[in-house]
């Protein structure tokens, strides 16, 4: 059946070529993430505050390097896009930053990110937020970004803030995580061209 638009992104706009590494101000680079990284995940996932906020656990490094290989395998996908938020001096992990549940035809995708518990306050998330949204809106061609988190989470909803996603509103009892539902505020960035 013909299709009556064009699609915003078409096939291969993501994976004709490499994931890029995004470079951040202040010492920060988005880069693909690494099996070496393993490590780094399953220990970011023992915290309580990544526990409160996720659905998931890490509990082996095992465990961590298949959920890698599967952040991988989204960019040949066209799926998702998943950056390790590292430090460019020692390439350590501090967070991760990614666009998921990606919508090529309508150019769209969901941003998603967790800090480090060592890097929190110190504006990382927020940096690697804004700088892969402008990657996409302004570079890649997506028309639009929702991000959404916990209402209970004030932390993200600063990031949001801080990162021009405008709240649209209250999805309630969206999500259920491990201490009952929750309240979703869905935020948005749309390209402005």
């Amino acid at each position: 059946m013909p299709s009556l638009i064009t699609p915003v992104m078409p096939p291969g706009s993501l994976n004709s070529s490499s994931q890029p590494t995004l470079l951040v101000d202040d010492g920060l680079l988005l880069r693909p993430w690494l099996p070496s990284d393993a490590a780094a995940v399953t220990r970011v996932f023992q915290d309580p505050k990544i526990q409160q906020w996720h659905l998931r656990r890490a509990d082996s490094e095992d465990e961590a390097r298949e959920w890698i290989r599967q952040w991988r395998d989204g960019w040949e996908s066209e799926t998702a896009c998943h950056w390790a938020v590292a430090d460019a001096g020692d390439n350590k992990v501090l967070g991760r930053v990614s666009l998921q549940s990606i919508i090529m035809v309508g150019g769209q995708a969901e941003i998603s990110y967790w800090t480090a518990p060592e890097a929190r306050g110190k504006g990382v998330c927020s940096r690697a937020v804004a700088r892969v949204s402008s990657w996409a809106l302004e570079e890649v061609g997506f028309n639009r970004l929702e991000l959404g988190h916990a209402t209970a989470n004030v932390a993200s909803c600063r990031i949001a803030e801080k990162t021009g996603f405008a709240l649209e509103g209250v999805r309630r009892r969206a999500l259920l995580h491990a201490d009952g539902w929750h309240d979703m505020h869905l935020h948005a960035r749309v390209h402005e061209g």
